[in-house]
């Protein structure tokens, strides 16, 4: 079970990702909530030890602003969380970076893990980052490949939806926050703990 913490922001956060063992972490640098600048998502990558993968997560921005600031960003990895297409994949598959795309049920974009030339899949709720579940019956035929489940997951639910669904991975953000953009340590360890064991 591939695990990813989104939306950090605060050394603590990270550090409590990693412990609790995610896969990867992510920084979100489009306008959220959860918005970090460049030089923040910098430092706190540099916090990650290697083998764990650090995602600067984007969202309609164009590909030179992108390009830029993941660079900026020190990470290992880009997510494109709109309607980029395959072109801006294989922009940023040039300049070094693993790539995650991210969709929701209904969008037309395609469910199936690499049609963009991504590493991985990200199905998640038509509002990012709002916590809020969708229904999986949207999703017709299962995704393929390495996908991730995202939207509306905490450490209560976690464990039933990877169980119904039995995707590659799970994505969280919302659901292990204090308040909104604010995460809660304890809540990243159980939600963790929770996914590997369904897993």
């Amino acid at each position: 079970m591939y695990i990813k913490v989104c939306g950090l922001s605060r050394p603590e956060d990270v550090a409590a990702a990693v412990e609790a063992g995610a896969d990867a972490v992510g920084f979100v640098l489009t306008p959220s909530p959860r918005q970090v600048a460049p030089d923040t998502a910098r430092a706190l990558a540099a916090l990650v030890p290697e083998g764990i993968a650090t995602v600067a997560v984007f969202r309609g921005e164009p590909l030179d602003e992108v390009r830029k600031a993941a660079a900026e960003a020190g990470v290992t990895t880009v997510q494109l969380h709109g309607d980029e297409p395959p072109e801006h994949f294989a922009a940023l598959r040039a300049d070094g970076f693993r790539l995650v795309r991210a969709t929701s049920p209904g969008s037309g974009a395609p469910l199936e893990t690499g049609a963009y030339g991504e590493d991985l899949l990200i199905v998640d709720s038509p509002r990012p980052g709002s916590g809020e579940r969708w229904d999986p019956a949207a999703l017709g035929a299962a995704p393929t490949g390495s996908w991730l489940l995202a939207g509306g997951l905490g450490p209560d639910n976690v464990a039933a939806a990877v169980t119904d669904l039995r995707p590659w991975g799970v994505d969280v953000s919302s659901g292990v926050e204090a308040s909104r953009g604010v995460k809660n340590p304890a809540l990243i360890t159980r939600f963790v703990a929770a996914a590997r064991a369904a897993g």
